[in-house]
């Protein structure tokens, strides 16, 4: 593809454990389609999405106890991938199966590994501390779909200067406009951060935190890779003259982030967020919800008109600006890492 191409040695989220039962459910990730169910025992199976006769999905088939069989000729594979039947014939060829790809579930979120299986660690699932913690509030928002390549979704998600244009009036405001923003590269997760000392708070916490003096607000960027993005957020009254490792005495909210790409100009964004503040209160979470549609949806007007434009015949290269090396260091290791996954 010509944004690059996939990591497939990773864990990219297939969807809220809330998203799968016992039906058969299709998922294309990576481009791959994939038949996704919950078996007998309640963990999540996930098999390629084609029958190896005549290629018809498995997911227009049905279920055979834990099994699947083919709508078309009944050839039927268990969760392993492999073939247990063909009818009319007592002997299976080699080459009946279907790839089974390994899946884990954490924090109600189901996760698929899409590349060699004998790689898929479970030590390597994206965590924070806060899952379980109960001092924080854990809650499952959308699934945004964009018409866009996922790459130019990540750049976003590590751009801290964007907000104050494409967020005026919900994630950002105009006192952050010339404020500098600090990168660190040197890590497995790059971090893009800026604070905003004693300006009036952005909408959302006017609306939320209840802010209606100046305040001293932040935003830290990390993105692991190869697409998952935490943007941790918060402001605390400027009498507070709040440290940076301080952050939990304000109003601080993670908010996270978990892109698939499903083909080279969509990708869907399952988000959430944790926060400290109005816990168990689950009026505040949607109206956080509310918010943030509002939000993620201006993003997602932008992000589809790069898309549109990218199509285009183009005389030169985009240019590059200071604020862009989050963005730039990150295009290098996904490139590193799928050469990597070649090899």
């Amino acid at each position: 593809m010509s944004n690059g191409g996939y990591v497939r040695n990773a864990w990219y989220v297939a969807g809220w454990s809330s998203e799968f039962d016992d039906s058969l459910k299709r998922v294309v990730i990576l481009e791959q389609p994939v038949v996704m169910y919950r078996t007998s025992n309640g963990l999540v199976a996930a098999l390629e999405d084609q029958c190896p006769h005549r290629l018809l999905p498995l997911s227009k088939g049905k279920r055979l106890g834990d099994d699947i069989q083919c709508g078309y000729h009944g050839m039927t594979f268990n969760c392993e991938g492999h073939c247990v039947r063909v009818p009319g014939q007592d002997n299976i060829p080699s080459s009946a199966y279907v790839v089974a790809y390994p899946v884990q579930e954490k924090h109600d979120i189901v996760f698929i590994w899409m590349g060699d299986p004998d790689k898929a660690d479970a030590d390597t699932l994206f965590d924070l501390p806060q899952f379980g913690n109960d001092q924080w509030h854990a809650h499952q928002g959308d699934a945004l779909h964009l018409k866009a390549n996922y790459l130019n979704v990540a750049e976003n998600l590590v751009d801290p200067a964007h907000v104050s244009f494409v967020h005026p009036t919900t994630l950002g405001n105009a006192a952050s406009e010339n404020v500098p923003v600090h990168v660190d590269t040197e890590g497995d997760v790059l971090v893009a951060w800026r604070w905003i000392r004693d300006a009036p708070p952005i909408g959302f916490f006017q609306k939320f935190g209840g802010f209606s003096g100046n305040v001293d607000r932040w935003h830290y960027y990390y993105l692991h890779l190869p697409c998952t993005a935490v943007i941790d957020f918060g402001s605390a009254d400027t009498s507070m003259a709040l440290e940076e490792e301080a952050r939990d005495d304000g109003v601080r909210i993670f908010a996270l982030h978990f892109l698939t790409p499903v083909n080279e100009h969509y990708t869907i964004d399952r988000w959430m967020h944790l926060r400290n503040a109005a816990v168990g209160d689950h009026e505040a979470s949607a109206q956080m919800d509310d918010l943030f549609r509002v939000a993620f949806n201006e993003d997602k007007e932008i992000l589809e008109a790069i898309d549109e434009q990218e199509l285009l015949p183009q005389s030169r290269k985009p240019i590059r600006l200071a604020i862009d090396k989050g963005p730039s260091v990150y295009r290098r290791r996904i490139a590193s890492l799928i050469e990597e996954n070649r090899e």
